[in-house]
C-alpha cells in the first residue's frame, strides 16, 4: 500500500478492487534517480522513451520541453495505438513504427521514431525492460545511455529529477523552477498535486476505464469538483495555480485539461462540461499552452488517435469543430467567455 497518493494510487486491495471494476493504476518498478552514484547528472547522458498519447509522458515531454533539455536528453515516440492481438508477440504493447499507418490521417505519424536509446533498434518498448529482466511494459522510461540501464519510470519522479538537475543537464538559463523551494509554497504545491492526480489526473482514468457504474460515477463527480475548485481558485487573477510563476503543479494538470474537450469529454465519459465553460481554467490552459516548448512537446493528433483507435470499433471522431478546431482554439483565451 503506497502512502504518497500524490504520485501513484493506493494498492491497497487492488486485485479484489479490479475483480469489481475498478481501473487500479500499477505501480511503477524502477526508481532511481539522476544523481544516484550510479546515474550521475551529464548532458547527452539520457534518454526518454514516450508515447505523445499519454498523459503521463507529456508530464515528462513538457519537463523536458519547459527546462531547456530537449537538446541535451534525446528520445524515442511510440506510435500511439498499441500493438493487437494479430502481432506475433501479443496485444497491448507500445511499438516504435515510424511507418505504421494512422487511421485518422491515412498516413504514417511523423513525429514517431524508430528505436535509437539501446543502440539495438527494438522493436516494442517491453523489449528495453526485457534487457533488465523485467516484464513490465509502460512508458514513460528513462533511460542511461551510458550505463545502458533504466533509470525510472514513473512520471512524477522524472519530472523532479530533471528540474532538480538541469543545470547539470544542460538545461535553459531561463529555464522556470518547477519545485519551488520556499517550504510554504512547496506545501501548496504538494497539497494541489494530491489533489489533482487523485481526481483528475488518475481520476479521468476511473471514469473512463472502470467498468462498475458507481466507481465510474464517484470519479465523475470528483473529477468535475476539482475542476470547480480550480476555477475558484483562479478567480483572483493570477496567472498559474499557486501564483504567477509557472510551477510542477500546472505543469501536471495541464496534460489532463489539454484533453478533456477534444478527448475525455466523450472517450472518458466525462460530459459534465467543457474546459470552455470554466473561464479562467480556460484562460489558465491557453496561457500555459503558450508557454515556450508546450505547444511541441504534445500532439491531440497523436490523442485522438490513441484514444479512439483502442476503442471497440476504432474509428476517431472528427470533432470538436465549434467553436473553432483543437488545439487551435487553445490559442484564443476569449472564447472561454462564451458561456459566460
Amino acid at each position: 500500500m503506497t502512502k504518497n497518493t500524490a504520485t501513484e494510487e493506493d494498492q491497497s486491495k487492488a486485485k479484489e478492487r479490479r475483480a469489481r471494476g475498478e481501473f487500479v493504476r500499477g505501480v511503477s518498478g524502477f526508481r532511481n534517480a539522476i544523481g544516484d552514484p550510479d546515474f550521475p547528472p551529464e548532458p547527452g547522458r539520457y534518454h526518454l522513451f514516450v508515447a505523445l498519447n499519454c498523459p503521463w509522458c507529456h508530464r515528462v515531454t513538457l519537463a523536458r520541453a519547459v527546462l531547456g533539455l530537449k537538446n541535451s536528453i534525446t528520445m524515442d515516440v511510440a506510435f500511439p495505438n498499441r500493438t493487437d492481438e494479430a502481432d506475433p508477440v501479443g496485444p497491448n504493447l507500445w511499438e516504435f513504427a515510424p511507418k505504421r499507418i494512422a487511421s485518422l490521417t491515412g498516413a504514417p505519424l511523423p513525429e514517431c521514431t524508430i528505436e535509437t536509446g539501446t543502440g539495438e533498434g527494438l522493436r516494442l518498448a517491453k523489449e528495453v525492460y526485457q534487457r533488465e529482466g523485467s516484464d513490465e511494459q509502460s512508458v514513460p522510461i528513462l533511460y542511461d545511455k551510458i550505463a545502458r540501464r533504466i533509470v525510472n519510470n514513473e512520471s512524477a519522479e522524472i519530472i523532479r529529477m530533471l528540474d532538480r538537475h538541469a543545470g547539470a543537464l544542460g538545461g535553459a538559463p531561463n529555464r522556470p523552477t518547477l519545485v519551488p523551494h520556499d517550504p510554504a509554497l512547496l506545501s501548496d504545491v504538494n497539497a494541489l498535486n494530491e489533489r489533482i492526480y487523485v481526481t483528475i489526473n488518475n481520476g479521468a482514468y476511473k471514469a473512463g476505464f472502470s467498468s462498475d457504474q458507481a466507481v465510474y460515477e464517484q470519479a465523475y463527480e470528483a473529477y468535475f469538483e476539482s475542476l470547480a475548485f480550480l476555477e475558484v481558485l483562479l478567480s483572483d487573477g493570477r496567472a498559474f495555480l499557486t501564483g504567477e510563476a509557472f510551477s510542477e503543479v500546472d505543469l501536471r494538470l495541464f496534460p489532463t485539461l489539454y484533453r478533456h474537450d477534444p478527448v475525455y469529454y466523450v472517450r472518458m465519459k466525462l460530459n459534465g462540461a467543457r474546459m470552455l465553460d470554466y473561464p479562467n481554467l480556460w484562460r489558465w490552459l491557453c496561457r500555459v499552452y503558450e508557454l515556450d516548448g508546450v505547444a511541441a512537446a504534445g500532439s491531440l493528433i497523436h490523442c485522438r488517435q490513441g484514444y479512439f483507435g483502442r476503442s471497440w470499433n476504432g474509428v476517431v471522431p472528427l470533432g470538436p469543430q465549434l467553436p473553432m478546431r483543437y488545439p487551435e482554439a487553445y490559442r484564443h483565451p476569449d472564447l472561454g467567455l462564451i458561456s459566460t
